[in-house]
C-alpha cells in the first residue's frame, strides 16, 4: 500500500526532530561551533528519563491495587467548567502568568535590561517616548556611542526594527519599562487560549496546551526579560488565532481577517523574519481559499489591508531614519551582509550551510532542557505525539509549515542567537506545547486507559514536579548569576558615596576601549568588529596608537589597521582575560604597554549599564 504524501511528510518531520534533538551534529560537523556540554546534559537526561518514566511505570502498576492513586474522571468537573468558560479560565491562567513573569523579572533579571539587545532597545524606546525618532549625533562617539547604535548623517538611533522599542516606549512613558514584556507574555497567553478553541476539540488538550504555553520555563524566563521575542510572539499568536477562527468559519470573517493582517504586520515591525515565517503561509492560505471560493475574497482583501497599515508605519520610520523605506538600521550599521544567505558575516566569518546546520543542531539540543526543564528530553512528547497522530488537520499543517520555515530562515542566518535559551526558536513554542498536550489523549485513543496511558500521565506529573522544585529553580539561579556587571547599580553606589550631579566614570574592558577608539577614528562598526575579532589584542593596541598619532581617520585609518588581521587563523583565546572575546597569537611577547593594559583589566571592569538617565 502506497503511503500518502501526508504520512510521508509526518514521518519526515518525526525523523527531523529526532535527528536534531538527539544527535549532536554540531559536534560532528567540521566547523567552529561545539556543544561541549552535550555529554553531561545527555547523561543527565538519560538518568532523568529513567527516574521519570520508571517512576511513572511503578505508580501506574501500584494504581491497580491502590485506588487513591488513580481515579477515573477525577478531572472531569474541571474540564467541564473549562469547556463552559474557556475565556474565564484563560484569563485566570494569563493573570497567573503575568504575576510569575513579573516576579521573575525582578528576582532573576533584577528588574532591568541586561543583554546588549535589551539595553539598546530600551534606549531607542526612551528616544521614542521623548517624541523623537533619533537623537543628534554625539560629538565624541568613543564616549557616548554603542556597538548597536547607528551613528550616521548626524543622527543616532538603534539598529533594531522600531516595533520592539516602540512597545518598550509605552513602559517608558509611565516609568515602568519592566512591565511591557511580562504584560505581552500574558496577552500572548490570552491569544493562544483563544486560538486553541479552533486547534483542538478536546477540552483537556486545549487546557493543557494553554497551561504549558503560559508556564513553560522558556516562556517564563523570556517573558521576564526585555527582549523583543516575546512582543513579536504576542502578535504572531494573535495573528494565528484570528486566522484560525477565520478559516474555520462557515462564512466570511473580514473583521478577524483584518485583525490577523494587522497582527502579522505589527510582528514584522518587531522581528521581520519571524513574522515572515508565519505570514507567508497564511497569505497563501487566504489566496487558496479565495481561488476555491471567490465569495471569500473579502477575507483576503481585509487581511491585505490590515498588514499594509503597520508595514506603512515601518517604512515611514525607516525612511525617516535610514533614508529608505526598505532599509533597516542594521543594514546601515553592518552592511548588506546582515541578510539571510550563505556569505561572509559583518565581522568576517563565513556563514555556510554546514555552519547553519551546526547552529540549528545547537538550538534543538538546547530545547531539550530549556523548553520545559523536565528531567526527560522536552522534545520526546512532541515526537511521540506526531508519530501516533493519524491525521494532520489544516491548522496543524499550517503551524508545521510555518515553524519549518522559521527553522529554515535561521538556518540561513549567520548570527548565533542564545540568551535565556535558544531564543531564535522561541516562536516554535505554540507548535511544541500543542503536541506535548496531545500526547496523553493520543495514547488513550490508541491504547485505552491501561498501563501506557497511566504511565504517560504519571511521567508528566513527575516531570512537572521536578521542573518546579529542582531544575527550574536551578535554571533561575544560573540566569541570576549570569551577566553580573550590568546588574551593578552605579547610581546607588554614587548616592551611597554622597555623590550627586556628577559624571560617574567606570572602567570598561581593554577590548571595549579598543573598539571605542576605532569608532573615534571614523572606522565603521563593521570594520571595527572585523579588526577586533581577527587580531591579537596587543598588536591592535599598537596599531591604533600609530594611527592616532598619525592623525588618520575614516577609510585611511581602516587601511592602516587592516594588516593586524594577517595572522587571524593562528589566534587562540587569551587566558589572561575574563573577556571571552580576547584573542592572542601563540608565543606573542607583550610590550610593557600591553602588560599594563592586562593588569588594569585584571583589576575588574564593567560594561554599558541600563541607566534611566541615558536619554
Amino acid at each position: 500500500m502506497k503511503a500518502s504524501p501526508g504520512r510521508v511528510g509526518q514521518a519526515l518531520l518525526v525523523a527531523a526532530l529526532t535527528l536534531l534533538g538527539f544527535f549532536p551534529l554540531v559536534n560532528w560537523l567540521p566547523g567552529g561551533r561545539q556543544a561541549s556540554w552535550y555529554s553531561a546534559i545527555a547523561l543527565d537526561l538519560v538518568y532523568g528519563s529513567m527516574i521519570a518514566v520508571g517512576g511513572g511505570v511503578v505508580l501506574a502498576i501500584l494504581a491497580r491495587s491502590i485506588p487513591v492513586l488513580w481515579r477515573e474522571r477525577r478531572l472531569t468537573p474541571l474540564l467541564e467548567w473549562y469547556d463552559r468558560s474557556p475565556l474565564r479560565a484563560t484569563v485566570i491562567i494569563a493573570l497567573s502568568g503575568f504575576v510569575i513573569y513579573a516576579a521573575v523579572a525582578f528576582l532573576v533579571q533584577d528588574g532591568r535590561a541586561l543583554h546588549l539587545d535589551e539595553i539598546v532597545q530600551a534606549y531607542q524606546g526612551r528616544i521614542f517616548a521623548s517624541g523623537a525618532l533619533t537623537l543628534e549625533a554625539f560629538p565624541y562617539p568613543e564616549f557616548f556611542s554603542h556597538m548597536l547604535l547607528v551613528d550616521s548623517g548626524g543622527r543616532v538611533y538603534s539598529h533594531f526594527p522600531p516595533g520592539g522599542p516602540a512597545m518598550l516606549a509605552l513602559g517608558s512613558l509611565i516609568g515602568a519599562e519592566w512591565v511591557v514584556v511580562p504584560l505581552a507574555g500574558a496577552l500572548a497567553v490570552l491569544a493562544f487560549g483563544w486560538g486553541m478553541q479552533r486547534f483542538d476539540e478536546r477540552p483537556g488538550v486545549r487546557l493543557g496546551a494553554t497551561l504549558l504555553f503560559a508556564l513553560a520555563p522558556f516562556m517564563v524566563f523570556m517573558s521576564a526579560s526585555r527582549m523583543n521575542h516575546v512582543t513579536a510572539l504576542l502578535w504572531i499568536v494573535t495573528a494565528v488565532a484570528a486566522l484560525a477562527v477565520t478559516v474555520t468559519s462557515d462564512r466570511s470573517r473580514p473583521g478577524l481577517a483584518f485583525l490577523s493582517g494587522v497582527a502579522f504586520g505589527t510582528a514584522a515591525t518587531i522581528r521581520p523574519a519571524d513574522a515572515l515565517a508565519f505570514a507567508l503561509p497564511a497569505a497563501l492560505w487566504y489566496l487558496g481559499r479565495t481561488v476555491r471560493c471567490p465569495r471569500r475574497w473579502t477575507d483576503m482583501a481585509a487581511a491585505g489591508i490590515g498588514i499594509s497599515l503597520p508595514m506603512a508605519v515601518l517604512m515611514w520610520v525607516n525612511a525617516n531614519t535610514t533614508g529608505h523605506p526598505l532599509v533597516f538600521g542594521y543594514s546601515v550599521l553592518w552592511g548588506e551582509t546582515t541578510g539571510l544567505g550563505f556569505h561572509t558575516s559583518p565581522w568576517g566569518v563565513a556563514h555556510t550551510p554546514v555552519r547553519g546546520l551546526e547552529q540549528i543542531s545547537l538550538y534543538f539540543l538546547m530545547l531539550q532542557r530549556y523548553l520545559f526543564e523536565t528531567p526527560f528530553p522536552a522534545l520526546v512528547p512532541t515526537i511521540l505525539a506526531l508519530a501516533l497522530s493519524r491525521k494532520f488537520k489544516p491548522l496543524d499543517r499550517y503551524l508545521v509549515v510555518s515553524s519549518g520555515l522559521l527553522v529554515g530562515i535561521y538556518f540561513a542566518y549567520f548570527h548565533n542567537g542564545v540568551y535565556l535559551g535558544p531564543r531564535f526558536m522561541f516562536p516554535l513554542l505554540p507548535l511544541l506545547v500543542i503536541w506535548t498536550a496531545r500526547l496523553p489523549a493520543l495514547v488513550k485513543e490508541r491504547f485505552g486507559t491501561g498501563l501506557p496511558y497511566r504511565t504517560t500521565i504519571y511521567t508528566y506529573a513527575i516531570g512537572a514536579v521536578v521542573a518546579v522544585t529542582v531544575t527550574g529553580p536551578l535554571r533561575a539561579r544560573a540566569h541570576a548569576a549570569n551577566m553580573t556587571t550590568p546588574r551593578w547599580d552605579a547610581d546607588a553606589a554614587a548616592a551611597a558615596a554622597g555623590v550627586s550631579h556628577a559624571l560617574v566614570l567606570v572602567r570598561e574592558s581593554w577590548g571595549a576601549q579598543l573598539l571605542s577608539r576605532m569608532w573615534a577614528l571614523g572606522v565603521t562598526r563593521q570594520q571595527a568588529e572585523l579588526l577586533y575579532a581577527a587580531s591579537d589584542r596587543c598588536r591592535l593596541e599598537h596599531a591604533i596608537r600609530e594611527v592616532e598619532q598619525a592623525g588618520e581617520s575614516g577609510s585611511d585609518a581602516f587601511a592602516a589597521l587592516l594588516p593586524v588581521v594577517e595572522d587571524s587563523a593562528r589566534l587562540v583565546p587569551a587566558q589572561f582575560s575574563e573577556d571571552p572575546t580576547a584573542r592572542v597569537l601563540p608565543g606573542a611577547v607583550y610590550s610593557t604597554l600591553c602588560r599594563t593594559r592586562v593588569a588594569e583589566e585584571q583589576t575588574g571592569f564593567t560594561v554599558l549599564l541600563d541607566r534611566k538617565s541615558v536619554v
